[in-house]
């Protein structure tokens, strides 16, 4: 099922790398959220989109945006991604129930067992603001997420 825009986002709580329970609705009131659904870690397109928005970090902080990435993998492969990587912000585990935020989402891909390559750009309010939903092997593109938290900001 697609959420539309304008729609509350569908709250959750996951384990980030570090085992910390993170909860969307937390940062209500207080940041925009863009929430990155990957794939899997490790992989090449996930690696030059994370890597992007880590090298832009400071620009989306500033903004006031909270950064959160969800794959299906465990917490501690995201762990390993992180440090590899130098990924500071939130890599939270959607393994168990296996997929149940992406599903949520209407981004998992079952033939894959992994979410397809969504982005989802929620307002302080809850309330999703701009999406774009892609297939594994494309790339999506990070000057789109700044034009979307310009209008929001």
């Amino acid at each position: 099922m697609a959420l539309g825009i304008g729609s509350t986002a569908p709250d959750f709580t996951l384990k980030n790398q570090h085992g910390e329970d993170i909860t969307l609705s937390s940062f209500r009131g207080d940041r925009n959220v863009v929430l990155v659904f990957v794939p899997f870690a490790f992989s090449g397109i996930c690696t030059n989109e994370l890597s992007e928005i880590r090298d832009n970090l400071d620009d989306f902080e500033s903004d006031g945006a909270e950064i959160l990435t969800i794959s299906c993998d465990h917490f501690f492969s995201n762990r390993a991604f992180a440090d590899r990587e130098g990924y500071t912000f939130s890599m939270l585990s959607d393994f168990w129930p296996h997929g149940e935020v992406s599903r949520a989402y209407g981004t998992f891909n079952e033939g894959a067992g992994a979410p397809d390559r969504g982005t989802y750009v929620i307002d302080r309010g809850g309330i999703l603001r701009w999406k774009v939903e892609q297939g594994i092997p494309e790339a999506r593109d990070l000057a789109a997420y700044r034009v979307a938290l310009a209008e929001i900001s």
